[in-house]
C-alpha cells in the first residue's frame, strides 16, 4: 500500500492506494488539536492500513505553521556576530501594510535578552578577520542554558561562504548544554541578506523541538504496529523529504500541507491536456491558491509568514482565511463579514452541535440548500439546520436582513475574498486569470468554483476526483527533493564559466551525497539547476531555469533572452541594453520515486438520469429560491454532461452547477464545469 495523510486545521484526510489493484480509497476523520498524531493513527485504522503492509507514508502536516500563529513554539536564543546582537529585532526599514494605521507589528518569535553575540568576523570572501572566541562562546552557551532556552539559532555573519565559525559554535553548545536543539544558518541557507537568514534559522529552530517530538512519536506508533516502509514529509517547495532530513529541517514543513495540493494539481493538469490551472484549495480553516503555468508551480526563494521572511524554496501559495469554518461577524460599521477567524474542528460551526454559537460559511450552505443535512461526510456526521438558522438569524438581527438573505450573503462575502486570493497569484504575478482553468478542491472549493471562476473571467473550473482529500492525493505523486543554493555574484558579460560550474558541480555533490544517505541509486537521480539574476543595481532577482549544471559560452546568449522575457512579464518591462548579473546560483536534487496511475473513469452509458437523485431547493443573493437537480457523482460516467441547475454529491464534497453553466464528466472522473458568462 501507498498511504497519504494531509492534516489541515479541521479534517484529516486520508488516502490509501493498493498498488496491486489500483483500487483508491479516500477517508477523513476530524483532527485532534491537541495532538495530531490521534487524528492521524484514527484515520489509519478507519481506511484499513494495516502499518506493516504500507510501503510508502507521505506525510503533510500544519504542525510547524500552527506553532508560529499560537506562538507555542519553543524557547529560542540567537547566537550572532559581535555587534550585531539586534538584526532579528530591527529586520528591515519597509513595512508591507504601509498605510494601515491600525498595523501592530507581529510579536518577535525571540525576545531582546535572547539574543546574544560572539567574538568573531569574516569578511564577504569567508576569510576570518576576527578569530573565533571559544571561551567567551561556552560562557553565552551556560547563560542560554541558565535563561531555560530549548532551541539555539546560529546564524554568523558571512557565514554562508564560510561556515567554520558555526560549527564551532555547535561545538561549544553541545560540550556545556548537549539537550538543547541547534540550528546553523548554513544548513538551510548559503545565501546573503542576513535578515532573512537569521529569520529563517531561528524559525527553523522555533519548531524544531515540537516536530521532533511529534515525529519520533509518531513513528514509534506506527513501527509498533509493524510499519518498515518509507516515511516522507511533504515540502513547502513542493516534493518530499525523510523523516530524519524533516527532523533536522522542519522549516521545510511549514506550508508542507497546502503544498500537496498544488502537486496533485500539476500532475492532473498534465493528465488530462490542462498545463495552466490555478489550484483552489478550500479547507475548513482557510483557502490556498496557486498557480501554475505550462505544468510548473511557481516556486518563491524567499516566502512571508506573518511579515517574518522565510528563505527557502517554497510554492507560491497565496492563504487567506476563508474556509469552511470561518466565522461571519458585524463589524464596527454595522457591515457583515467573514473571517479570518475559524470555528475550527471544535466546537466548529454552530451546526455540528458542539457548542459553536457562531454562524459560518458551513452554516451558510446549510440554510441555503448548498448542503444536504443528511448527507455531511456521507452521513457520518450528523448536522442540525436549526442551529445553523438560529445562528445565522442572531447575525441577521443585527444587520437588519432576514436569515436566507444573510447566509446568502456570507457565501457572497467568502466569494469575493476567495476572488481577490486568486488576483493576487495571477494577475500581480504577470498572467490573466482567464488564460488558466480554476481546479478547485478540498471540501469546500467545488461549493464556490463556478462562481468564483465567473467573477474572474475564468473558463472553466475543474472538480478533481475525491476534491476534499485531493492534497492528500497529490503527497502521492511527490519525489523526494533537496534544494541548495549559494551566493555568487558575476556579471554576465564576463562570465567566468569555469567559477560557476564549479559551484555547480559542489552543490550536485551535495545533494549526490544527500540522495545516496536517502537509498536513490544514481540512475534515480536527478538535478534541475537555476539562477537568480537581475539587472546591476537592482535589489530583486528574478529566478531563470539554466540549460545544464555544466555551461559553456554559448549558454551565456539563450540565458540573457529567458531573464529578459521573464523580467518583462514579471515586472512589465525590460531592458536589453543593462548588464545582467548572476546573485544567486540554485540546484535542486532530486530523487525519482515511481508514481502511481489515476484510473480512468467507466464510460457512460447514456444514462444520465440514472444518477439523479432529486432536487432540492436553493437560495441564490437577490433572486430567492431555485430548484437544482441532485446528482450522485459516482453514479456518473465518463462522457456524461449535466446542466445547470444542479448540484453533484459525493461524501466528501458538493459541486454546484448553476443556471446557464454545464458539466461534463472526464475521463478520469474529473468533473468539467464550463463557465456561463456574465453581461
Amino acid at each position: 500500500m501507498r498511504v497519504s495523510v494531509d492534516v489541515g486545521g479541521t479534517f484529516t484526510d486520508v488516502i490509501v492506494l493498493d498498488e496491486d489493484t489500483g483500487r483508491i480509497r479516500l477517508e477523513k476523520v476530524q483532527t485532534t488539536p491537541s495532538n495530531p498524531a490521534d487524528g492521524v493513527l484514527q484515520g489509519f485504522q478507519k481506511a484499513g492500513a494495516a502499518p506493516e503492509a504500507i510501503r510508502f507514508f507521505v506525510h503533510g502536516t500544519t504542525l510547524g505553521i500552527n506553532a508560529m500563529l499560537t506562538r507555542t513554539g519553543a524557547k529560542v536564543a540567537i547566537v550572532t556576530t559581535q555587534g550585531f546582537r539586534d538584526v532579528y529585532i530591527l529586520g528591515r526599514t519597509d513595512r508591507r501594510p504601509m498605510y494601515d494605521f491600525k498595523y501592530h507589528k507581529p510579536e518577535s518569535l525571540v525576545p531582546r535578552y535572547l539574543c546574544f553575540e560572539v567574538e568573531e568576523r569574516l569578511n564577504y570572501k569567508g576569510n576570518v578577520l576576527t578569530p573565533f572566541n571559544y571561551d567567551q562562546a561556552r560562557e553565552v552557551a551556560r547563560k542560554i542554558k541558565g535563561y531555560g532556552a530549548q532551541s539555539v539559532a546560529v546564524c554568523f555573519l558571512h557565514s554562508y561562504v564560510n561556515p567554520e565559525h558555526e560549527l564551532l559554535m555547535e561545538q561549544a553548545i553541545k560540550e556545556v548544554a548537549p539537550e538543547l536543539s541547534v540550528t546553523l544558518s548554513h544548513h538551510l541557507n548559503r545565501e546573503y541578506r542576513e535578515y532573512e537568514r537569521t529569520s529563517t534559522t531561528v524559525i527553523d529552530a522555533y519548531v524544531k523541538p515540537i516536530t521532533r517530538t511529534y515525529l519520533t512519536r509518531l513513528n514509534d506508533e506506527l513501527v509498533r504496529g509493524g510499519f518498515d516502509g518509507h516515511f516522507l514529509m511533504t515540502r513547502s517547495g513542493g516534493g518530499a523529504m525523510t523523516l530524519d532530513s524533516a527532523k533536522e529541517q522542519p522549516v521545510h514543513l511549514v506550508l508542507s500541507g497546502p503544498a500537496g495540493g498544488v502537486v496533485g494539481g500539476a500532475y492532473l493538469g498534465k493528465l488530462i491536456g490542462q498545463p495552466n490551472l490555478i489550484t483552489f484549495d478550500m479547507g475548513g480553516t482557510s483557502l490556498d491558491a496557486s498557480l501554475i503555468a505550462n505544468g510548473e508551480p511557481g516556486i518563491e526563494n524567499v516566502a512571508e509568514f506573518q511579515t517574518l521572511p522565510i528563505s527557502i524554496p517554497t510554492i507560491d501559495i497565496h492563504t487567506i482565511g476563508s474556509g469552511g469554518g470561518s466565522m461571519a461577524w458585524v463589524d464596527a460599521g454595522g457591515h457583515l463579514q467573514v473571517g479570518p477567524k475559524s470555528a475550527g474542528a471544535d466546537p466548529g460551526p454552530a451546526c455540528y452541535g458542539k457548542g459553536g454559537q457562531n454562524a459560518t460559511f458551513t452554516d451558510a450552505a446549510l440554510v441555503t440548500g448548498f448542503l444536504d443535512a443528511n448527507n455531511f461526510l456521507g452521513g457520518e456526521i450528523q448536522i442540525d439546520p436549526s442551529l445553523a438558522q438560529a445562528a445565522i438569524q442572531r447575525i441577521g438581527d443585527q444587520i437588519g436582513m432576514n436569515v436566507e438573505e444573510t447566509a446568502a450573503g456570507i457565501i457572497h462575502i467568502s466569494e469575493a475574498k476567495m476572488a481577490g486570493a486568486v488576483r493576487v497569484i495571477s494577475i500581480e504575478r504577470g498572467y490573466h486569470p482567464r488564460d488558466f482553468a480554476l481546479c478547485a478542491f478540498g471540501g469546500g472549493g467545488a461549493f464556490v468554483a463556478a462562481n468564483v471562476a465567473r467573477e474572474l473571467g475564468i473558463p472553466r473550473a475543474i472538480i478533481p476526483p475525491g476534491p476534499g482529500n485531493f492534497s492528500a492525493f497529490g503527497m502521492l505523486m511527490v519525489d523526494v527533493v533537496h534544494d541548495y543554493s549559494q551566493t555568487s555574484i558575476t556579471s554576465l558579460a564576463n562570465l567566468d564559466v569555469a567559477q560557476v560550474n564549479a559551484v555547480y558541480a559542489k552543490l550536485a555533490a551535495q545533494g549526490g551525497e544527500a540522495l545516496a544517505a536517502d537509498g536513490f541509486d544514481p540512475e534515480r537521480r536527478t538535478y534541475v539547476p537555476t539562477a537568480e539574476l537581475r539587472y546591476r543595481g537592482q535589489e530583486h532577482t528574478v529566478n531563470v531555469p539554466m540549460p545544464g549544471i555544466t555551461l559553456t559560452p554559448d549558454h551565456v546568449g539563450g540565458i540573457i533572452e529567458s531573464f529578459n522575457t521573464l523580467h518583462q512579464q514579471k515586472y512589465g518591462h525590460s531592458m536589453h541594453e543593462d548588464p545582467i548579473e548572476i546573485v544567486t546560483l540554485r540546484l535542486r536534487a532530486v530523487g525519482l520515486l515511481p508514481r502511481p496511475s489515476l484510473p480512468k473513469w467507466e464510460i457512460a452509458a447514456g444514462q444520465v438520469a440514472a444518477a439523479r437523485k432529486g432536487e432540492r431547493n436553493v437560495y441564490r443573493r437577490g433572486t430567492g429560491w431555485h430548484t437544482y437537480q441532485v446528482y450522485d457523482r459516482f453514479k456518473l460516467g465518463a462522457g456524461d454532461q449535466v446542466a445547470g441547475p444542479a448540484i453533484v454529491e459525493e461524501p466528501s464534497s458538493t459541486t454546484m452547477v448553476h443556471s446557464g453553466d454545464t458539466l461534463l464528466v472526464g475521463t478520469y472522473g474529473e468533473l468539467i464545469i464550463d463557465v456561463a458568462k456574465v453581461d
